[in-house]
């Protein structure tokens, strides 16, 4: 994975431990100063990583800016004849790459191979898209006179990604990036630096230019400060909690740079009385990915006729997610990311139920070191203002209310200061096509989990989820990376 390295570790470094480095203009660079433990085995090393700060970014940047002119000049099928070559060689590469993702992140080896699965596609899909059209013929009232559009790259973006999905997340905001003419500096999260070096490798042994993709560790409020504030970077990207994206926004408004947010989610379904297979839906969103998912349920609002039959019935559901180490082809629910998440986690359940909840499925009791197992947890009995209801979690942990009809669940599913995905499961078109129209969601499922989401499609949020302006995914995500131009021609 890497050439040299630092051992600011001494006697305790290990050559064996994989080290992400940083990459500017073509360069791989900085010593092992970090160290990653494997969540399911938390006395296992998983990885080093160098902590960049405002010189690193400012080198990126510097990189950056001074390639992208000659990137842009580049015709997109050329481009995009890169992005597919890094797809072909991070599918070459896909087993060990998934191995090192479960290592750094926790979650189980069929879930890693989706994720990477899933970089790789997003690669070829912009990658295929250097030869799609990107402007429009239109019609002018003067006569001898034609209008064309045309999309221009930005110039240098910043991109900041989470650790939960730690190749697919910077893939999705690269390829488009990239496609469009832009150059690229990266952060990525401090929990997952292996996912994103595979990534960078595969673009750079594909032959990028130097200084078209960069990437810099580090701390989030140094490395993403410095990104934001950064006057050559044209606009940034973030994934991640909704007060770190917040603030980041303030930056970026004040020097009128582009910015898209995907943050926070308190993701609800509604079943009614109607419903078929509503239980297993519910349970493939919540435990799902360890529950660390923006996109995951953590809130249900069930009818009263098939509230007992429902619980009862997801209680059986959540009793197949044991969690256990990811590595292991059998199991079905990985280790969440870190202690800290399992601390948050425990605190969450515990404080729920001192405060009268029921805890039907679950035990915040357990010891995390032997690894940070954290149960399926279902938890009923609750008014519908309780923090556990109200506040995002980010684990494998569901509340189940009752509601006293359609009209009632609808309102208390919009209840929230989130609005990314939202579900309902019932048989009736009348009411899944009403709940579509009125629901404050960037996303609807109908009788399908709420995590999840097709590559070719807008993805995103309103309210606190989302800055509500520039999608992500599918053809929509390339607007956020250019602006447009109108051109009138006389013939």
């Amino acid at each position: 994975m890497t050439t040299t390295v630092t051992e600011p570790f001494g006697s305790h470094f290990r050559s064996d431990v994989p080290t992400a480095q940083h990459l500017v203009n073509g360069e791989w660079l900085g010593g092992a100063d970090t160290a990653r433990w494997n969540p399911a085995r938390p006395h296992e090393l998983a990885a080093y990583s160098p902590s960049g700060g405002t010189a690193e970014v400012d080198a990126a940047v510097t990189a950056a800016d001074a390639a992208q002119p000659a990137w842009a000049a580049l015709p997109a099928p050329a481009r995009g004849a890169i992005l597919i070559a890094a797809a072909n060689l991070l599918q070459e590469r896909g087993s060990a790459v998934a191995a090192d993702l479960v290592r750094e992140e926790g979650k189980t080896l069929a879930e890693a191979r989706g994720e990477v699965t899933r970089a790789v596609d997003v690669l070829r899909f912009f990658g295929s898209l250097g030869w799609a059209a990107t402007g429009e013929v239109l019609p002018s009232g003067l006569p001898g006179t034609s209008v064309t559009t045309r999309r221009e790259p930005l110039g240098v973006f910043g991109l900041i990604t989470p650790w939960n999905f730690p190749i697919a997340i910077p893939a999705w905001k690269t390829a488009p990036a990239l496609i469009s003419g832009n150059t690229v500096v990266l952060k990525p999260a401090e929990l997952t630096p292996l996912s994103a070096t595979h990534l960078a490798r595969a673009l750079h042994d594909a032959g990028l230019p130097a200084g078209v993709f960069n990437v810099v560790h580090g701390k989030g409020r140094v490395v993403g400060d410095a990104l934001a504030r950064d006057p050559r970077v044209a606009g940034l990207s973030f994934t991640g909690s909704t007060t770190v994206g917040l603030g980041l926004q303030d930056i970026l408004n004040s020097r009128r740079a582009r910015v898209q947010l995907e943050m926070g989610g308190k993701n609800a379904v509604l079943v009614l009385d109607d419903a078929r297979n509503a239980a297993q839906v519910v349970a493939a969103g919540a435990f799902g990915l360890t529950g660390q998912a923006c996109t995951a349920t953590s809130r249900v609002y069930v009818t009263p006729r098939i509230r007992d039959a429902f619980v009862d019935a997801l209680v059986e559901e959540a009793a197949r997610y044991v969690p256990g180490d990811g590595s292991v082809d059998s199991t079905r629910m990985g280790a969440v990311v870190s202690r800290a998440q399992f601390e948050q986690n425990r605190a969450a359940v515990r404080s729920a139920v001192e405060r009268g909840a029921t805890l039907r499925h679950g035990d915040y009791a357990g010891d995390p070191s032997a690894g940070f197992f954290f149960p399926a947890t279902v938890l009923t009995d609750l008014p519908l203002n309780d923090p556990a209801v109200t506040d995002e979690i980010f684990g494998p942990v569901v509340a189940v209310l009752e509601v006293a009809d359609y009209e009632a669940g609808l309102a208390a599913v919009n209840d929230s200061r989130y609005g990314l995905t939202a579900g309902i499961c019932t048989n009736s078109l009348a009411r899944s096509t009403d709940f579509a129209a009125r629901v404050q969601a960037g996303v609807v499922k109908i009788n399908r989990p709420t995590a999840g989401l097709d590559l070719n499609v807008p993805f995103g949020g309103v309210k606190d989820s989302s800055t509500n302006t520039f999608r992500e995914q599918g053809r929509s995500a390339v607007d956020f990376y250019t602006w447009g131009k109108t051109v009138y021609t006389g013939v």
